[in-house]
């Protein structure tokens, strides 16, 4: 890769970590409120740090007449996310008194908005932690939602080409150019964010908990300020949570869309009526389950299975209870909802429910072509239609997920790991979702316990999932190097 383009990425990822240290003004703040005077010299440090080393990548300038190619995002995209993860592990590891890997593997979930955590006893806990950590999961998820916009359409990962902003049918009509489109979707996720912190404390949170739990909900990541999730909060803040996590798990860009005049924009998206179609019927049908086989009347079933069932399909990882006593039956329910995911453009992980919409045309149009041999098939996704590039990109990326899953829960398993711990947690890391199974790493644990290589396992995986696999795979291949 030629100096130049080395240079440009450089400014780039010092930008991001001016930014970075900037944020760490919040948590700051936040000690300051609590007179928790003695904690702000972590915060201090860590932002002196990375200001220093964001302004060494920047003061040598941008390079004049050098353009990133495609293939350069590949190497931005990657290398941003590890360096701001570096760099913000920072205060974790000077105040929380985590060893860095520890630090490393929390500052990672946020980043990535998974929500797995090694931190334990949340409810006393440092403010300007919790308030940091809420702070990552929120800069992560409007940074995903600029990424899957912008960079990774144009990369032709996993078929997100079909929301590519500059050719979808919306953009066309309404605002051709992607910085105009950033600009509006800042400016929504920090509405639904403004609004969330108002619902919460309207449901009974004070101020500071509203504040961490609506960065967490809509940015769709997890972490809470207490050891109980939403479980130590009011039945209408779990509510609150979920239209959070909603709103978090539809396409961004068709929000953008309602607001500049096309007000059916989110109704006729068929990757909109899957998600909302699959939640509903998931919900309906699992809590008559639940009221049936437990002593809870149906409306408190259909509340705790609502949330936590929103929860891991968004990949958000907030719980209200621990489900894995339900039963077998809801453990195994949960695994698999586990890999859905939201839909494209959106704060959340997972598979992405457009990509199980688009192997079943896959699946009918093979049925039809076997039934009837000589017939042209139309395969059409969106109104779009599937061309060859598209198929074979959600093929290579659906095939290199479940194996990344599975390299990883084998990994895991020669540490020590019982197979529920290992293939659960590869699982929950790579679809970010942040929540694993049994007594470990289910909803009633954390991620402490487990060695630190498996914390780096894990962490790997969470990049993995955030920036769609083959972002990260195709750095691998002596083709990429080669000049």
């Amino acid at each position: 890769m030629a100096l130049p383009t080395l240079r440009i990425i450089g400014f780039i990822i010092g930008i991001f970590l001016i930014t970075l240290a900037c944020g760490m003004l919040l948590p700051i703040l936040t000690l300051v409120i609590y007179g928790r005077i003695n904690e702000i010299d972590s915060f201090i440090w860590a932002g002196t740090i990375t200001l220093c080393a964001g302004l060494a990548l920047v003061l040598p300038g941008r390079p004049e007449h050098v353009h990133l190619r495609p293939r350069d995002m590949y190497m931005l995209t990657t290398a941003s996310w590890l360096v701001v993860c570096v760099f913000a592990a920072l205060p974790l590891n000077f105040l929380q008194d985590l060893s860095y890997t520890d630090a490393f593997f929390e500052t990672m979930s946020g980043i990535t908005t998974t929500g797995s955590t090694v931190v334990s006893g949340l409810d006393r806990a440092s403010p300007g932690v919790l308030m940091w950590r809420s702070m990552l999961h929120w800069l992560g998820g409007i940074g995903f939602i600029g990424m899957a916009v912008a960079i990774l359409p144009l990369l032709r990962v996993g078929g997100m080409r079909l929301f590519q902003t500059e050719s979808s049918d919306w953009s066309e009509k309404v605002m051709p150019r992607s910085h105009m489109v950033a600009k509006y979707i800042v400016g929504i996720y920090i509405g639904f964010t403004l609004l969330g912190i108002l619902a919460f404390h309207m449901a009974g949170m004070n101020w500071f908990d509203a504040i961490n739990h609506s960065m967490s909900a809509i940015s769709t990541g997890g972490f809470s300020t207490s050891d109980a999730s939403l479980g130590k909060f009011s039945e209408s803040s779990h509510w609150v949570a979920v239209v959070l996590m909603l709103l978090g798990g539809l396409p961004f860009t068709l929000y953008v869309a309602t607001l500049r005049g096309d007000r059916m924009a989110l109704f006729k998206d068929h990757q909109v009526h899957g998600f909302l179609l699959m939640l509903a019927v998931v919900c309906l049908l699992f809590s008559v389950w639940l009221w049936m086989s437990s002593k809870h009347d149906y409306l408190d079933a259909l509340r705790l299975v609502t949330v936590n069932v929103v929860s891991v399909v968004t990949t958000t990882g907030l719980v209200v209870s621990d489900y894995s006593l339900w039963g077998g039956f809801a453990v195994m329910v949960f695994f698999y909802l586990t890999f859905v995911g939201g839909c494209s453009g959106s704060t959340s992980g997972g598979l992405k429910i457009f990509r199980f919409q688009i192997a079943y045309v896959l699946l009918k149009a093979n049925l039809n072509q076997l039934i009837h041999p000589r017939a042209v098939i139309k395969q059409q996704y969106n109104g779009y239609p599937l061309d060859e590039e598209i198929v074979r990109s959600i093929l290579t990326f659906s095939f290199f997920y479940t194996i990344t899953i599975g390299v990883i829960a084998l990994g895991l398993s020669m540490l020590g790991l019982d197979l529920i711990t290992a293939l659960s947690g590869a699982a929950t890391a790579v679809c970010n979702v942040g929540v694993g199974l049994g007594p470990i790493i289910g909803p009633a644990g954390n991620f402490a316990p487990l060695p630190d290589a498996a914390k780096w396992m894990l962490s790997i995986g969470m990049l993995l999932g955030r920036l769609e696999i083959i972002t990260v795979l195709v750095l691998l291949t002596p083709a990429f190097w080669k000049h």
